[in-house]
């Protein structure tokens, strides 16, 4: 008889152990390796691929705010000042010297006209003289080796007279027309002259202006270029932020299914042969109190420490019960 109730004392507290371990809802040996040793090194990958794309972020905006205020200083107010005032001064020197080539181009058609008449009257008496010259060496053919006579001895005096003025004539014009042809030569070089100070203001001016274009171009871009890589750091940095933080890197709890099968209270003796009430044993006590506490954590995988204190309370009430049959004999 007692040896039977013993053996149920013992399958009693077993059942109880096994109780509590379901309450708090130890899982199987098998499932708890399995869970403990969960893969954590595509997380941490991701995490160290997005704490140095957050680097090479910043050093790109680091570079590009360099850049930024070399192009600020490049095109600095007091650069681009000096600029405007060469600007200015060459515009000033082109406007003189345009002005100064129309000026001196304004009389070009008048002083062509002086040489085209000067020219004019300077054929008209270099034919004349060549028409005299020709008519002398005519009579003097027409002589031959006979005597002149008296007439004609006039003639010829006369036609070298009028050779010799036309000459003079022709010598006159001649100096005219080289007059005029130099004047209009010189203010043509003048306007020329002017006209290529004017060119070569209009390129420093030119020059000048696509220098200014240029920086303040250069500083947009780099402007844009360090707006941009703050947008790209700002994205690295949320990204590595997002990486590390604890929805990421730590695993969720794992809650028991809500409809998981929980063990019945056992039902404790109404009294005992020796007080007349039922005194749970301290050991008793301990795997309640060990039980309650895994079944309020809800976690998934109980530590070892767990394990080993529902087991000392199993054995606690199995000694426990196996004294009061001995005593009861």
């Amino acid at each position: 008889m007692n040896d039977i109730l013993a053996r149920r004392a013992r399958r009693a507290t077993a059942g109880i152990a096994l109780s509590a371990a379901l309450v708090a809802g130890i899982a199987p040996v098998t499932t708890i390796a399995a869970e403990t040793s969960s893969p954590t090194g595509a997380v941490a990958l991701q995490t160290e691929d997005a704490a140095t794309a957050k680097e090479r972020a910043y050093a790109a905006m680091q570079e590009a705010l360099k850049n930024l205020e070399a192009a600020k200083d490049a095109a600095s107010p007091e650069k681009l000042a000096e600029i405007d005032d060469d600007i200015a001064s060459f515009q000033e020197i082109h406007d003189m010297v345009v002005t100064e080539a129309a000026k001196r181009r304004e009389p070009l058609p008048a002083m062509q006209a002086n040489v085209d008449a000067a020219q004019a009257k300077y054929d008209e008496a270099h034919n004349r003289t060549s028409g005299l010259q020709a008519e002398l060496d005519k009579v003097l053919k027409e002589l031959g080796d006979e005597a002149p006579s008296t007439a004609i001895k006039e003639h010829i005096k006369q036609l070298r007279s009028e050779i010799m003025a036309a000459e003079r004539r022709e010598e006159s014009c001649e100096d005219d027309l080289h007059h005029y042809q130099r004047r209009l030569e010189s203010q043509e070089k003048q306007v020329q002259y002017f006209e290529s100070e004017a060119k070569e203001a209009k390129a420093h001016i030119d020059e000048d202006i696509a220098k200014r274009d240029a920086l303040l171009d250069n500083l947009k871009k780099a402007q844009t270029a360090y707006d941009d890589a703050c947008k790209a750091y700002e994205e690295a940095k949320a990204a590595a932020d997002k990486a590390t933080s604890p929805e990421i890197t730590q695993p969720a709890e794992t809650t028991p299914p809500s409809n998981s099968a929980q063990p019945a209270e056992a039902t404790q003796p109404a009294s005992s042969p020796a007080t007349g009430k039922y005194a749970p044993s301290s050991s008793t006590k301990q795997a309640n109190t060990t039980t309650g506490k895994l079944a309020n954590t809800g976690d998934a995988a109980p530590s070892a420490i767990a394990l080993a204190g529902i087991a000392a309370a199993g054995l606690g009430i199995t000694a426990t019960a196996t004294r009061r049959i001995k005593n009861s004999r």
